[in-house]
């Protein structure tokens, strides 16, 4: 993961906290690349330490002090914002995905009686005095329903509402017991006049009732099973979308599909979205981009819900993609909400700066979108607002970075801010301590 990038003369890199001494972990937490000729000066670490604590023991004892406050409250700040994602992403796709489940159990116990009921009935008419050449022709009837349950057109309420009339009418007219309760799944299995028609003329009178109602059965257990069916690869979707968003089992650098995290996200969040309408205007011509997906998710994450919070659960949430005259991968989030205060646009991307009530949120989610965006990815963020109307842009190069032989980083990552900081020396540091790297 590359945390920093700079051509800045005067950096220093290496073991910066060398002057802890034995109270820091003495061990690299990254390292650095260079792309171009560049000069160091390079300094022993035990030379370092004896330095420091020699001429500078009151900057020592702050320096200290300063590193391991920061250290504790990126500790507890960290947990908080981990717990609070996995409380969305969890709380959102546990009520995502026990609708379908609940779908599905449901769908089965009653798919187990429409079974019992088709044996039940099958026995009836076998001891009937129907032959077996009168049974064939049921039978080819059955896989007929079978058929058309899969054609099944869609109707209006209306159109439904005059054709279980019809239906039941008919069933009434010809001696079969409850015919309004059997008319809807015939309805919805696209099953009409003439098919009844085709089974009153195939079986003997004394048997339409029981072959009626076996057929019944049988066409209740095929929309069961579509719908168990259905249930179960809306499951498997959800799943599916939670791989994609969570990024397991992929590189944390890698070449995505920029359509397939924003639906990803989309979805992890539609139960906080709910009946607030969205659109999607997206650019299919775009091509993947090299990019940190997960990281990436995060980003579309903060900004749908903020968008969402915005908006008080009623309005038009949009997503937007599209390039630039940069050769970028733009990707817009707008939502019509309340908008943003002019004062406080400038302020918005600032650590724990927010406008939520207290307990909501710590003001981090934009600060680590900006550092995701800008710092990761060397793209932009920014932001329009109105009142009805806000816009953040997001703008991502698609030409990725050189990178290393070992696909391990970009070439020129200084990796961790350890070991590389991006901030000159002071002019008064001793003599002999001035760092150049040009590179």
């Amino acid at each position: 993961m590359e945390t920093t990038r700079t051509s800045q003369p005067g950096v220093y890199s290496g073991a910066m906290r060398a002057y802890l001494g034995g109270n820091a972990p003495e061990k690299y937490t990254g390292s650095m690349r260079v792309t171009e000729p560049s000069r160091f000066f390079v300094l022993d670490a035990t030379d370092f330490i004896k330095m420091m604590n020699d001429w500078f023991p009151m900057a020592v004892h702050l320096l200290e002090g300063l590193f391991y406050g920061i250290r504790n409250s990126n500790e507890v700040i960290g947990q908080r914002e981990r717990l609070l994602a996995l409380g969305s992403l969890s709380a959102g796709l546990t009520h995502e995905l026990n609708n379908p489940a609940s779908a599905a159990v449901s769908a089965t116990a009653a798919l187990r009686n429409r079974v019992a009921g088709m044996r039940h009935k099958l026995a009836m008419i076998a001891a009937g005095k129907m032959s077996v050449m009168a049974l064939e022709p049921l039978i080819a009837l059955q896989e007929a329903a079978v058929e058309r349950v899969a054609k099944a057109p869609e109707l209006s309420p209306m159109e439904t509402s005059d054709r279980e009339d019809l239906i039941g009418e008919w069933l009434d007219d010809h001696g079969i017991r409850d015919g309004w309760d059997l008319a809807p799944t015939f309805v919805q299995a696209g099953l009409d006049i003439d098919w009844l028609d085709q089974v009153d003329e195939a079986v003997p009178d004394d048997t339409l009732e029981g072959a009626i109602r076996w057929l019944n059965y049988t066409v209740e257990s095929e929309l069961l099973l579509n719908e168990i069916h259905d249930s179960t690869t809306r499951i498997s979707t959800l799943v599916g979308a939670a791989k994609q968003y969570s990024q397991l089992d992929r590189a944390p650098f890698t070449t995505v599909d920029i359509h397939e995290l924003l639906k990803s996200s989309l979805t992890m969040l539609s139960s906080k979205i709910g009946a607030i309408k969205v659109v999607k205007e997206f650019d299919r011509t775009l091509p993947p981009i090299p990019a940190y997906a997960a990281e990436l998710n995060q980003v579309w994450t903060n900004l749908i819900d903020n968008a969402v919070a915005a908006m008080g659960g009623e309005g038009t949430l949009t997503v937007r993609t599209s390039r630039d005259d940069d050769d970028c991968l733009v990707v817009e989030i707008g939502d019509t909400g309340t908008g943003i205060p002019q004062e406080i646009q400038s302020r918005i991307f600032e650590p724990f700066f927010t406008t939520k009530p207290v307990g909501e949120g710590t003001g981090l989610g934009l600060d680590i979108s900006y550092r995701i965006i800008v710092n990761k990815h060397h793209g932009d963020l920014s932001v329009r607002s109105k009142p009805g109307e806000t816009w953040f842009r997001v703008s991502i190069p698609m030409t990725p970075p050189q990178r290393a032989d070992d696909g391990s980083a970009p070439d020129g990552a200084a990796l961790d801010g350890s070991a590389l900081d991006g901030t000159g020396l002071d002019d008064g540091a001793p003599a002999g301590l001035e760092a150049n790297a040009n590179g």
